[in-house]
C-alpha cells in the first residue's frame, strides 16, 4: 500500500476500483457471504474513483475480517440516498447508519462545526490536523455530540483545500468575483463569506453541481481539485483558480443508538478501522490533489494562481472575521487562533 500511496494520481484510482466499483454502486461494498450479526450502511456524496471510497472499501473489508463477519458495513457512494441534506436526515433518523459529511453543511444542525471552514484561516495541513485532531476538533466533536442523535469519531476525513473554477474568466482577486454567480454548499458560512467578496452564491446540493454548471444556472463552483477532477467538472468549466480559501474536511458521522447497538469489543474495531482509513485517506487526498492541476490543465482547463492577501483584506473590510467571531464565542474563536493565528 506505501507504494501505491507514493505513486498516486487520479488514473491509479481509477484503476484501483475498477473492479470495486461495480459492487459499490449497488450498494454491495464489504458485504459478506454470510449473514452477519450487525448491518450498518454507510453513504457519502462522491464518485467511487474518490480516495474517499477507495478506503471505505479497505476500511469495510477490515471490519468484516477483524469481528470476524459479525459485522458488515455496506458503503453506498455517489450520492445513491440522497442528497447532503437528505442523508443526513437519514443518518439522524437512523435509516442510515454512517455518513461523511462537510463540516460546514452540519453547521446547518449544529453551528459550532462551522468553525474549522472560515475563510483563509490555515495557512497549511500542519495548522489543519493541531487543530482538528486536538482543541478545536474535541470542541467541536462535544457540541455534535452534545446537540444531536449523532457523533462524530476522532480522526476528521480530508477533502482539501478549496479552489473557483468558473465558465466566465480567471479569478486573480477578490474583484474579480464581483456579482459572479457561484454554487456553494447549502451552508451559512459558504454564503457568508463568498457574500462578504460581492458574489452571488447559490445553495445548490451537490450531486446538482454538474447539471447546474452545464445549464449556466450558476457560473462557476469551488469545491478542491480531487472533487473538481472525480466529478469531471473540468468538462463545464473553463478556469481553475488556485484560492485555497478555505480547508474542508469530512466528519465521519455515526447514529448513536445504532452504534451503541455493538459490543464494546465490536465498537473497538469500528472506531479503529474509521480513525485508521481517515488517516490513510488524508495522505492519499493531498497527494492527489498536488498532482491534478497539471492533470487538469491537460484537460483544457485554464489554471492560475491568485492574490490571496486580497481576499483577507476584503473580508476582514466587510467585517466577515469579527462577525463570525461573535456568532461562535470568544472561547471556540481563541481555540481556532490558536491554531491559526489572529483572524479578527
Amino acid at each position: 500500500m506505501e507504494n501505491f500511496i507514493g505513486k498516486i494520481t487520479r488514473r491509479s484510482f481509477l484503476k484501483t476500483v475498477s473492479i470495486a466499483s461495480a459492487a459499490a454502486t449497488t450498494g454491495l461494498c464489504g458485504a459478506s457471504a454470510n449473514a452477519a450479526e450487525f448491518t450498518f450502511k454507510y453513504a457519502n456524496n462522491l464518485p467511487m474513483s474518490h480516495p474517499m471510497n477507495v478506503r471505505a472499501k479497505e476500511m469495510s473489508d477490515q471490519i468484516s475480517k477483524e469481528s470476524n463477519g459479525r459485522v458488515e458495513l455496506q458503503v453506498f457512494p455517489n450520492g445513491q440516498l440522497g442528497t447532503d441534506t437528505d442523508m443526513l436526515s437519514q443518518v439522524r433518523a437512523g435509516a442510515i447508519d454512517f455518513f461523511t459529511l462537510s463540516p460546514l453543511i452540519l453547521g446547518t444542525l449544529v453551528p459550532a462545526a462551522q468553525i474549522s471552514g472560515i475563510g483563509f484561516a490555515f495557512k497549511d495541513y500542519d495548522q489543519v490536523w493541531s487543530a482538528m485532531d486536538g482543541g478545536l476538533g474535541i470542541h467541536v466533536r462535544k457540541q455534535i455530540e452534545a446537540k444531536s442523535s449523532l457523533f462524530a469519531f476522532e480522526k476528521i476525513w480530508d477533502s482539501g483545500y478549496r479552489q473557483i473554477t468558473n465558465s466566465s474568466r480567471p479569478i486573480k482577486t477578490a474583484e474579480d468575483l464581483k456579482g459572479m454567480k457561484l454554487r456553494v454548499p447549502p451552508s451559512p458560512l459558504w454564503t457568508s463569506m463568498f457574500r462578504a467578496v460581492e458574489s452571488a452564491p447559490t445553495s445548490i446540493n451537490f450531486a446538482e453541481v454538474y447539471s447546474a454548471l452545464q445549464t449556466k444556472i450558476v457560473e462557476g463552483q469551488e469545491n478542491p481539485l480531487a472533487v473538481i477532477s472525480t466529478a469531471k467538472l473540468y468538462e463545464v468549466q473553463k478556469y481553475c483558480s488556485i484560492t485555497n480559501h478555505m480547508w474542508d474536511g469530512f466528519w465521519f458521522l455515526g447514529n448513536k443508538k445504532a452504534f451503541e447497538k455493538l459490543p464494546k469489543d465490536l465498537q473497538e474495531i469500528v472506531t479503529k478501522a474509521v480513525n485508521e482509513a481517515g488517516l490513510n485517506q488524508r495522505v492519499d487526498v493531498r497527494k492527489l490533489n498536488a498532482s491534478l492541476a497539471g492533470e487538469m490543465k491537460g484537460k483544457g482547463m485554464a489554471i492560475n494562481d491568485t492574490d490571496t492577501q486580497s481576499f483577507r483584506t476584503k473580508l476582514r473590510a466587510a467585517g466577515f472575521y469579527a462577525e463570525w467571531k461573535k456568532k461562535f464565542g470568544d472561547e471556540p474563536w481563541a481555540l481556532l487562533e490558536k491554531y491559526t493565528g489572529k483572524l479578527a
